[in-house]
């Protein structure tokens, strides 16, 4: 039996506001009786993609640190970063912050890392390839496990999303993840927003991981040992 959390408030920073629509269904699922707080800023995503690729607008990092200060004045119990193009910005607040912080983003690549070698990375987000690829090293780093990143990108799925057409951008991705699973031994789908994805992969060839259900999975657990 999972522990009540009935009292416990998760806050979420969100780098564009659609987000939040698209993880209401593992806070549904996962954790339904926690009051959950979002913060949405697509001023955010606009600067991250307007950027050089590996490049993040200091600025951003900046409002990350301010909203996760407005969370913790508010009482959140833990504090979600659901965007994954600027995941550094966790690690720059910890000092800052009192309040425990989690990249939406880790949890799934943790159990990529354990779950072999060999990794693949699949994005729609040319922003996103860099600090994904960074954190995915960083995981098998701490392990203490050297591992074999295989990344695909395919924007052309992320503007199917954002022009309200999920089906094209899930049929690109099943078509990437049939091609990628050749060659590795899990996969994880880099944004939050590939989620959308679940309802498509009840038998993939490998592990797929997505950072909506492993990231509000790690987050109960988070919050139940708190």
């Amino acid at each position: 039996m999972s522990k009540d959390l009935t009292g416990k408030t998760l806050g979420i920073i969100h780098a564009a506001v659609f987000t939040a629509n698209v993880v209401q269904k593992y806070i549904d699922e996962i954790i339904p009786e926690v009051t959950v707080v979002h913060l949405g800023d697509d001023t955010i995503q606009n600067t991250n993609l307007a950027a050089e690729v590996g490049i993040i607008p200091k600025v951003n990092y900046f409002k990350f640190v301010t909203y996760a200060r407005f969370l913790e004045e508010a009482g959140a119990d833990l504090i979600l970063l659901g965007c994954s193009t600027f995941n550094r910005a966790v690690e720059y607040a910890r000092p800052m912050i009192g309040t425990p912080m989690l990249q939406i983003d880790r949890p799934m690549m943790d159990l990529a890392v354990e779950t072999g070698d060999r990794v693949g990375l699949l994005c729609t987000l040319p922003s996103t390839v860099p600090a994904s690829e960074r954190l995915l090293q960083q995981v098998a780093d701490d392990a203490h496990k050297k591992i074999e990143i295989q990344t695909v990108l395919s924007d052309e799925a992320f503007k199917a999303l954002r022009a309200g057409d999920p089906e094209k951008h899930n049929d690109l991705l099943l078509k990437e993840i049939d091609t990628l699973s050749r060659g590795v031994d899990s996969i994880v789908m880099a944004q939050v927003s590939m989620s959308a994805l679940e309802p498509r992969l009840s038998d993939p060839p490998v592990p797929v991981y997505n950072s909506g259900r492993t990231g509000f999975t790690r987050a109960r657990e988070i919050l139940e040992s708190g």
